[in-house]
């Protein structure tokens, strides 16, 4: 019973550990990325729309959305437009870490703008397709919501934004799924 209830606990433990290591701070993502060793590959997550109105860091490698909006269906009980997974994810994660002469075993680090949408399901979605070192960033580029007071729903806490890391108004259209171009696959 003893051996029973300790290979429960640690089995937890197990669980607590890989859920904990999954997300990562926007400043430790940063670091990551300037590394000597280059072994991380940095992926903004989010629609190019997106990008272009809340802004970008040039910190990212390329920016793969997970989810890609549809603007041909509205959703009208949340007011906003349907999305759908990009079929092609993982197929062009995979290419763009060819391209940096990484493998599936290197850091895959993904950002969206809270980290809760986008980033940790992205993350979780490359670790379940055998990317066992993805992670996300958490909070993402843009910060949590503040919850209160006169600047309630405004994110201006955390999240890469606020954690004085480099970002810009300005995308870098090397680094942005477009469509006139053939994505990587």
């Amino acid at each position: 019973m003893k051996h029973l209830f300790l290979a429960a606990a640690l089995s937890v433990a197990s669980l607590t550990a890989s859920a904990v290591d999954i997300a990562i701070a926007a400043v430790d993502a940063h670091a990551a990325v300037q590394r000597a060793d280059g072994k991380v590959l940095l992926v903004d997550v989010r629609d190019p729309v997106e990008i272009m109105f809340v802004g970008f860091t040039d910190a990212v490698h390329a920016n793969i959305p997970y989810l890609i909006v549809d603007r041909t269906k509205w959703n009208a009980e949340k007011g906003v437009y349907q999305t759908f997974r990009n079929p092609d994810f993982v197929a062009q994660v995979k290419a763009e870490l060819a391209k940096h002469g990484l493998d599936m075993d290197a850091e895959v680090i993904t950002m969206c703008r809270s980290g809760s949408e986008r980033g940790k399901p992205s993350a979780a979605f490359l670790r379940a397709n055998g990317f066992p070192n993805a992670r996300y960033v958490e909070h993402g580029f843009q910060g949590s919501q503040i919850k209160d007071g006169p600047h309630k729903g405004f994110r201006l806490q955390n999240g890469w934004q606020n954690s004085g890391l480099p970002w810009s108004t300005t995308m870098n259209p090397d680094k942005m799924y477009r469509s006139d171009r053939p994505q990587a696959e």
